[in-house]
């Protein structure tokens, strides 16, 4: 029986390795993307059956090749993982229209158009996930979110017309609102004072994410918020 296939994109140090670890335990053929591949060839040598792609997801050509070449080396794919989350930050005086509009690119045009690919193959297998990494910034503007805030909303108004249309179909959109700072060596050298318990663990996102994967169709959740208990909300 041929494993089943998960596709990855945005794969950094913090939650896209964290994802690709996860999926890979669980057997898992995976497509790790990012922007440069050279940022993940060590991950991909770790584990079995992974490739790397040099993706960007805020381009149409460079998605449909992609994901051509996934499919060429795959077949179909089971889950997709949009991870990739570009962001800027300043307030209204102080981001420019080219920050603006990256930042919506990123998040929201990149997801419209990864799944525009695998949207038909997994309409034909009549099942599949395309779970999305968000943020609290997708519910409130803050001061200093003035490009990424509205990126992210639009991306989670995206995910949830997409559940409502594709659930019909077999396949699960869910949304993970990650409420928290990333527990990664940048984010520790930045905030040494801070305690363990403020960051948010990336194999814990993982493993809320793989959980999405394995829901039942009579109880699919679409927004899940993950934070940890010391984080303010």
């Amino acid at each position: 029986m041929n494993k089943p296939v998960c596709v990855i994109i945005g794969v950094g140090p913090g939650n896209g390795a964290a994802l690709a670890t996860r999926f890979a335990k669980e057997g898992y053929q995976l497509a790790l993307l990012a922007r440069s591949s050279k940022t993940i060839h060590k991950l991909a040598s770790e584990l079995e059956d992974t490739r790397t792609y040099e993706c960007d997801v805020a381009n149409n050509d460079s998605v449909q090749k992609t994901f051509s070449q996934i499919q060429h080396d795959f077949g179909v794919i089971d889950v997709v993982v949009f991870n990739a989350g570009g962001g800027a930050w300043g307030n209204i005086e102080e981001i420019q229209p080219d920050t603006f509009e990256s930042s919506w690119r990123v998040n929201a045009l990149g997801l419209m158009l990864v799944s525009q690919q695998v949207i038909p193959m997994m309409k034909r297998m009549g099942q599949g996930n395309i779970i999305v990494t968000g943020a609290t910034a997708s519910k409130r503007g803050g001061i200093n979110t003035a490009a990424f805030a509205p990126a992210k909303a639009a991306q989670r108004s995206l995910a949830e017309s997409m559940a409502k249309y594709l659930g019909p179909f077999g396949i699960h959109v869910a949304l993970v609102i990650i409420d928290g700072v990333i527990d990664i060596p940048m984010t520790r050298e930045r905030m040494p004072d801070k305690a363990d318990a403020f960051f948010v663990k990336p194999s814990e996102v993982a493993n809320t994410v793989f959980w999405l994967t394995q829901q039942d169709p009579s109880a699919w959740s679409f927004e899940v918020e993950v934070r940890p208990f010391a984080e303010n909300w």
